[in-house]
């Protein structure tokens, strides 16, 4: 390659120290490659372009080039350009040891993540590329809060079709995912919120953190027992309550919303898995019961990645204004190119096509858990409907401890219902562990329900010795 064809590569020195400008440039270079700046094989600018990039005569460059190969530092051939020679570089000394930490399990069970491997890598790099080519040149200018109106209008037909949602586009605010959504209400609407007394305690952590006061509602099969409920707003997961499975019963969607209305309060509606219903077409979302006072909240994390963070919430009208002041007057969180391409995804159905295959793959993972437990561990119990990408199984009472020690010494992550108890709840607790299925790879799946049910009967210990056996 010519000089001129190799213009553009920049190289960051600092020409300081005493002596000629040749001086302080051989000792800069050289510092760079002795300090690792410069790997072996890198390429270093021409004469002329770093000369004019330093401000200094190209034959100065010249000449300490020439000095560094002669040391031995660099290598100059003919038609390949000056480089960084490969010599073994003195190297720092090594740091001082980390703390030993415990080696990573062997079988990922924890709930909430699908497997990286299932990400749509093809069909959503295609969806890119049309939507850069057709995006305008304003959207690669700040961003507008309340997200790209190209997702907002594909979200509107998504959710209206397939969750009987009722919005338009500009009641629909784009956030980074649901831990976002629920700051910025925290933020907006404050007070005291009723919660469901099984959840994620990150989400009541973050509550807590706005300002929020939670306050635990019991839970039984049919969801949330919403009478009585108070507050400035009630938290829930309708379409299958988390994580215990339960859908909430149409009797209490109807209760919750009147209660909403008479009392002026808010209903905050999780949505989080609704797309994997196994059983059944899941119910429409409570939001389609009352548009006005309900907030809706959805993601992809489930159902494409954890690592796309985009997230939207269907507000009612009055509140639009005030989130997206709570947001801030520019974009900051859910990446403008990732709404563009989102919203090709779905308009042009590549979401609808990888939702269906997802449904397929984490309903035989769910079928293949609870058989296995029928045959190998009969005495727990597989609860909630068959929906979502985790399980909840039902142990025999005071035996959830033993059976995460087990699993942990089999090498595998699962996590105990008791850990989803919201601190200040009355009710009697239960004893479970909580089975992500979605996360191994195919390989891995079979040999993590052996490891799984192993380690629930040595907990559980052999079954002539039991006194508290139960049927599945």
């Amino acid at each position: 390659m010519t000089e001129s064809g190799a213009l553009g590569v920049d190289l960051h020195l600092e020409l300081a120290g005493g002596g000629s400008r040749r001086a302080a440039l051989t000792r800069a270079l050289r510092d760079a490659v002795r300090g690792g700046r410069l790997a072996p094989g890198t390429r270093l600018p021409p004469y002329r372009s770093l000369a004019a990039d330093l401000g200094i005569a190209r034959n100065t460059v010249a000449d300490a080039y020439a000095e560094l190969v002669a040391e031995g530092w660099l290598t100059a051939r003919q038609g390949s350009g000056t480089r960084v020679a490969r010599i073994e570089a003195p190297t720092p000394d090594a740091p001082a040891p980390s703390p030993a930490v415990a080696p990573a399990p062997t079988y990922d069970l924890v709930q909430g993540k699908p497997d990286p491997a299932t990400f749509p890598r093809t069909t959503w790099a295609a969806a890119a590329r049309r939507a850069l080519n057709a995006a305008p040149h304003e959207a690669f200018g700040p961003g507008d809060p309340q997200g790209r109106i190209e997702l907002r209008q594909a979200l509107a037909a998504y959710l209206a079709r397939v969750r009987g949602v009722r919005t338009t586009p500009a009641r629909i605010v784009v956030c980074s995912g649901t831990a976002h959504a629920l700051r910025l209400l925290a933020r907006v609407v404050g007070g005291t919120w009723a919660v469901e007394e099984y959840g994620l305690p990150f989400h009541h952590r973050l509550l807590l953190d706005g300002g929020v006061r939670t306050v635990p509602v019991p839970v039984d099969e049919d969801g949330a027992l919403v009478d009585g409920v108070r507050g400035r707003a009630v938290l829930l997961t309708p379409a299958h309550q988390f994580p215990t499975g339960g859908p909430l019963h149409h009797d209490r969607r109807a209760a919750v919303v009147d209660r909403a209305r008479t009392g002026g309060a808010l209903v905050v509606e999780d949505d989080y898995d609704a797309e994997f219903r196994y059983d059944r077409r899941p119910v429409g979302a409570v939001q389609g019961l009352a548009p006005d006072r309900v907030v809706l909240m959805g993601s992809v994390s489930k159902s494409l990645s954890t690592a796309l963070r985009l997230g939207w919430m269907v507000l009612p009208e009055p509140l639009v204004g005030e989130v997206v002041a709570a947001k801030g007057v520019r974009e900051q969180y859910a990446s403008v190119i990732d709404q563009l391409t989102l919203a090709e995804f779905l308009a042009g159905g590549a979401y609808d096509r990888h939702v269906r295959r997802m449904r397929q793959r984490h309903r035989s993972r769910r079928d293949r858990l609870t058989e296995a437990l029928a045959d190998r561990v009969p005495e727990v119990r597989v609860t909630g409907i068959a929906a979502g990408l985790h399980a909840v199984v039902e142990l025999p009472p005071g035996t959830e401890a033993r059976a995460l020690a087990a699993a942990e010494r089999r090498g595998v992550a699962v996590e105990g219902l008791a850990g989803f108890r919201h601190p200040r709840s009355t009710a009697e607790p239960r004893d479970g562990l909580v089975v992500g299925y979605a996360t191994p790879p195919e390989r891995r799946y079979g040999p993590a329900l052996d490891a799984l049910c192993a380690a629930l009967r040595e907990a559980l210990g052999p079954p002539a010795n039991r006194s508290d056996l139960r049927e599945s």
